[in-house]
């Protein structure tokens, strides 16, 4: 199988400013918004050097919202930015009514995503945001998986017409993706082929997939991997071509198994090619503080995890 390399643990939240870093050279109408964490949002270098085009907008995410789905009318190209708790459940009407209904070219873009935002704990570790998000029309909902991903992605929807929901993460994790490589919205990428299982994964848990699948072709069992960054518009053609072949998938995401990736691909598959599923996610429940690596081995959204749902899965076949 094709392997990957790791060229060093980076946050994916760094991935956003180096993007939002280049976006301020290449594209005049991008401004940029961020409720009190210039600082965690990695925007300290983009308000440094293009401070008319950065606005501090306090601890006020509604506010934050209003005035970024307000700057579109202009033709600005708004990023508005939080912890991903705020950024969607606290300013939910917001986004809702000012930015989806009215169809702004708003991206919301989202750090301290899931889990592994560690001691933080349950209250600031959102785990339904991707389902929030994909329910409200017109809405795109991005979550790339490592530092040059989230960079690629950062700069791709600048040239994307409509709402988006970007998140990213907190922690340091594999950066192993095409440095400088294209992003397209909405297009899975094929990472393994295989035959006997396909192992969709978005986010942190896509390095994860590429582990287990390494550790399932020593048993003698081919797994393909697929990176689905993006969750809405979902990829249907790539999924549907690999359980084709396969027969069986597992999903597996940082997520409540309720309203995430997993969700998405069982409704596509019921309607078009119902196939068995098994889900690596979260079970319809909140976190709590710990590191992320024993949050990840708690919750079952680890490498061991994968290897034990795709055992689980073929089981059924």
């Amino acid at each position: 199988m094709k392997k990957f390399t790791n060229s060093g643990n980076i946050d994916t939240r760094s991935g956003f400013g180096a993007g939002m870093d280049e976006l301020g050279e290449t594209h005049e109408n991008v401004v940029a918004l961020c409720a009190d964490l210039t600082g965690s949002l990695k925007l300290n270098d983009f308000a440094k050097n293009h401070p008319e085009r950065f606005f501090q907008t306090g601890i006020a995410e509604a506010n934050m919202i209003g005035m970024a789905a307000g700057m579109t009318i202009g033709g600005k190209i708004p990023y508005a930015t939080s912890f991903a708790n705020f950024a969607t459940g606290r300013v939910y009407d917001q986004i809702r009514q000012s930015v989806a209904y009215s169809n702004k070219n708003v991206k919301i873009c989202a750090s301290h995503a899931g889990l592994t935002l560690g001691e933080d704990g349950a209250t600031h570790q959102i785990l339904e945001d991707l389902g929030l998000m994909k329910m409200l029309p017109g809405m795109t909902v991005i979550n790339p998986c490592d530092f040059n991903q989230t960079k690629a992605a950062t700069k791709a929807i600048a040239d994307f017409e409509g709402p988006v929901y970007l998140r990213f993460g907190r922690p340091s994790v594999p950066n192993f993706t095409e440095a400088d490589g294209k992003f397209e919205i909405g297009k899975a990428l094929h990472l393994v082929e295989g035959a006997d299982v396909t192992i969709l994964a978005t986010g942190h848990l896509v390095w994860h997939a590429l582990e287990a699948a390494e550790e399932l072709e020593a048993k003698g069992i081919s797994a393909e991997v697929i990176n689905i960054h993006t969750i809405k518009p979902l990829d249907d053609e790539a999924i549907l071509n690999s359980v084709k072949k396969t027969r069986c998938v597992v999903t597996c995401e940082e997520h409540n198994y309720l309203g995430g990736l997993g969700e998405s691909v069982s409704g596509l598959l019921a309607k078009k090619d119902p196939v068995y599923q098994e889900f690596v996610a979260t079970n319809d429940t909140f976190g709590e503080s710990g590191t992320p690596a024993q949050l990840m081995e708690k919750y079952g959204l680890n490498t061991k995890s994968i290897v034990e749902a795709v055992n689980k899965v073929l089981a059924k076949k």
